[in-house]
C-alpha cells in the first residue's frame, strides 16, 4: 500500500509539468514534409510473339529472384454466363491443381523445389497466373507457369473437392451481412451486365464439370489474348528468350471471346432492406454507376474517392467513427473495371443510428460536390495517394502484378509511372466536378441489411425499402 501511495504522489507531483508541456510545444513550428519523390519508372522491353502472346520485361537489381505473371483478359467473371456466376474463380483455382504431365502435390512442390511458388487467381476482366523463383530456376519456372496455365488436366478429384469447399464457403458467406449487401449492390448498380457476376450460387458450384472447366479454359486462355510479364534479375535478352520457350508453341483453339459490353452508365436508384431478425447492427451500402478505369474522369475520381471514403483520415471515416462514434469504419469510393465500374459506400452502424448514418454519408456526398476541397486537404490526401502508391510498388512482385493488372483494364504501360505526377496535377475544382457528377445522393441506391422491426421506421425518410427475405 506504501509503495501504491508513493507512485500516486510521484504521478501528482510531475503532473503539472506535463499538462504545461503542450502550451511550450505551440512554440516549436513542425518541419516541412519533404520533397515528394517520383516513383522509378522502369525500363520496360516490349514484344509481340507470333502467336500474338505480349511480352514485357522489366530487368531489376536486388534479389536473385525472377517474378512472372501471366494475365489473360476477357477470362475473369464477365465471361461466366448468368447461369454459372463466378465459375473463373473456380476454373482459376483449379489450374495449379494437376496438369497434363503433374498432380497438385508435384506441382507445388516443384515451385517450392524453385525456391518460389505458383498459383492463379479471377477478377471481373481476366485470369492472372503467377509464379517466382530464384534467378537460377527462371528458366524452369517459366516452364511450371506454361504448364500450369496451358495445360491443366481438372482432375475429377480435385474438381470434386473444389466444388465441395466451394459450397461451405458459400455457406458461411451468406450468414455474413457483408456478403448479402456486397451482393445487393452490386446487382443494384449493374443490373444483369456481366460485372454483376462475382459470387456464386449452389446451382452454379454444382453444375460445373470436368468437361466444362477443359470446354471454358481452351476457349477463355489464349495467347492473342494475353500478356506475360517478367521481372528481377534477369537481362531483357534472357527473358525473350525465355517467353519464346515456353510460350511459343502456344496456340489459340477457335474465334475469339467477344469483349465485355459497357457497363450501365446509370441506373433507377434501388431501396433494398435485407432481412437479418435480431441483428444489432446495420450493414449500409451505397452505390451508382461508375466509370471505366481509362475514362477521362478516372484520375480526379481517384482522389475524389481517397479523400471522401478512401482511408483513416477520410471525411465519411472521420464523420462516422471518430465525430459520431456510429461505426468502427467508413468507406467510399470509385471501384473500376475495363467496361466500366461502379461507386459504393459502406458502414456497419448500431441498429439506433441507422437512419443518421445515411443522413451523414448523404451530407458528406453532397459537400464534396459543392465546396472546394481546401489546399491543406488536398496536399494531405495526394502525399497519401502518392506514398502508398510508391510503397506498394517497391516489390518487383508488386510491379509485375500492377502492370499486369493495368493492362487488364485497359491502361497502357507508362501509367505505372504517370499516376503519381497525375494525381498530383488534380485541382480542387476538378475534384468538385467529379465528385458532383458520380457522389450525386439522388443517383445512389440504398442496400440495409438488418432488422426491419428496429431500422424499418428511419429508413422511410429515404423512400420506399423493399424487404427481402433471404
Amino acid at each position: 500500500m506504501k509503495k501504491l501511495m508513493l507512485a500516486m504522489a510521484v504521478t501528482l507531483a510531475f503532473a503539472p509539468a506535463a499538462y504545461a508541456a503542450p502550451a511550450a510545444a505551440k512554440e516549436l513550428a513542425m518541419p516541412a514534409y519533404g520533397k515528394d519523390k517520383p516513383i522509378p519508372v522502369p525500363k520496360i522491353a516490349k514484344k509481340t510473339l507470333p502467336n500474338g502472346l505480349t511480352v514485357w520485361v522489366v530487368p531489376r537489381k536486388g534479389l536473385p529472384r525472377v517474378d512472372f505473371v501471366l494475365a489473360v483478359r476477357g477470362a475473369g467473371f464477365a465471361a461466366d454466363s448468368p447461369q454459372t456466376p463466378a465459375f473463373a474463380n473456380m476454373m482459376a483455382g483449379l489450374l495449379a491443381e494437376g496438369t497434363a504431365k503433374r498432380d497438385s502435390r508435384a506441382v507445388a512442390e516443384a515451385a517450392q523445389g524453385m525456391g518460389g511458388e505458383i498459383g492463379a487467381s479471377a477478377t471481373s476482366d481476366g485470369i492472372i497466373v503467377s509464379g517466382n523463383a530464384l534467378s537460377s530456376q527462371a528458366g524452369q519456372m517459366a516452364q511450371l507457369l506454361a504448364e500450369v496455365a496451358r495445360t491443366p488436366a481438372f482432375p475429377e478429384n480435385e474438381v470434386t473437392l473444389a466444388k465441395t469447399n466451394a459450397l461451405q464457403a458459400l455457406r458461411v458467406s451468406e450468414t455474413q451481412p457483408t456478403f448479402r449487401a456486397e451482393r445487393a449492390i452490386s446487382k443494384a448498380v449493374y443490373g444483369d451486365h456481366p460485372y454483376s457476376r462475382t459470387t456464386p450460387t449452389v446451382e452454379a458450384i454444382n453444375a460445373v464439370t470436368q468437361d466444362m472447366l477443359r470446354a471454358e479454359h481452351a476457349k477463355r486462355v489464349r495467347p492473342d489474348r494475353a500478356l506475360l510479364v517478367i521481372t528481377g534479375r534477369i537481362t531483357e535478352a534472357e527473358g525473350m528468350k525465355l517467353a519464346q520457350q515456353a510460350f511459343g508453341d502456344w496456340k489459340a483453339s477457335g474465334p475469339a471471346p467477344v469483349d465485355t459490353a459497357a457497363a450501365p452508365a446509370s441506373a433507377k436508384p434501388a431501396r433494398i432492406l435485407l432481412q437479418r431478425d435480431k441483428s444489432v447492427q446495420s450493414t449500409l451500402r451505397l452505390g451508382a454507376p461508375g466509370i471505366a478505369a481509362s475514362a477521362d474522369d478516372q484520375i480526379p475520381l481517384r482522389l475524389a474517392s481517397t479523400i471522401l471514403g478512401g482511408g483513416f483520415s477520410s471525411r465519411v471515416n472521420i464523420k462516422l467513427r471518430e465525430e459520431k462514434g456510429y461505426t468502427y469504419g467508413a468507406s467510399a469510393g470509385a471501384r473500376m473495371n475495363r467496361a466500366g465500374g461502379a461507386i459504393v459506400g459502406g458502414a456497419d452502424v448500431r441498429n439506433e443510428v441507422t437512419g443518421a448514418a445515411l443522413d451523414e454519408y448523404f451530407s458528406e456526398y453532397k459537400r464534396i460536390g459543392a465546396d472546394l476541397v481546401q489546399p491543406k486537404e488536398m496536399e494531405m490526401n495526394k502525399r497519401y495517394v502518392a506514398g502508398g502508391y510508391m510503397i506498394s510498388n517497391q516489390l518487383q512482385r508488386a510491379v509485375a502484378g500492377t502492370l499486369a493488372q493495368n493492362w487488364l483494364v485497359g491502361l497502357p504501360p507508362e501509367f505505372l509511372g504517370e499516376y503519381v505526377p497525375r494525381i498530383q496535377k488534380v485541382t480542387p475544382e476538378q475534384v468538385r466536378e467529379v465528385s458532383k457528377k458520380y457522389f450525386a445522393p439522388e443517383n445512389q441506391s440504398i442496400v440495409v441489411v438488418g432488422d426491419p422491426k428496429a431500422v424499418g421506421e428511419q429508413l422511410k425518410a429515404f423512400g420506399e425499402f423493399t424487404v427481402v427475405e433471404k
